[in-house]
């Protein structure tokens, strides 16, 4: 049972770290659409085709309030935040609860 603890312990980990790479990478977006960087750029558009399917999810889901800011970076930014809460630490507890 420990191996499935062991299991649950790192895939809870992994998340963590992939959801923090991914707000680092959100960072990134919003920081380049504010300094107008060239969109030809490869990591410009690597960091677009990475961001954008999630951003455009919301932004439709989204009401357009606001006089044109996008305020679908914070939503994305208060999902990952839940996930980081909810998902990882319920992995991690319940890794806790086999051993």
């Amino acid at each position: 049972m420990f191996v499935v603890a062991n299991l649950l312990d790192a895939l809870a980990l992994v998340v963590d770290y992939v959801l923090q790479i991914y707000s680092w990478i959100v960072i990134a977006r919003v920081v380049i659409s504010w300094v107008n960087a060239d969109p030809y750029n490869p990591i410009v558009r690597g960091i677009y085709a990475m961001t954008e399917p999630v951003l455009y999810r919301v932004r439709r889901a989204l009401p357009v309030y606001g006089g044109g800011i996008d305020f679908s970076p914070i939503v994305v930014f208060i999902a990952i935040m839940f996930l980081q809460r909810f998902l990882v630490q319920t992995l991690r507890q319940l890794a806790f609860t086999m051993h």
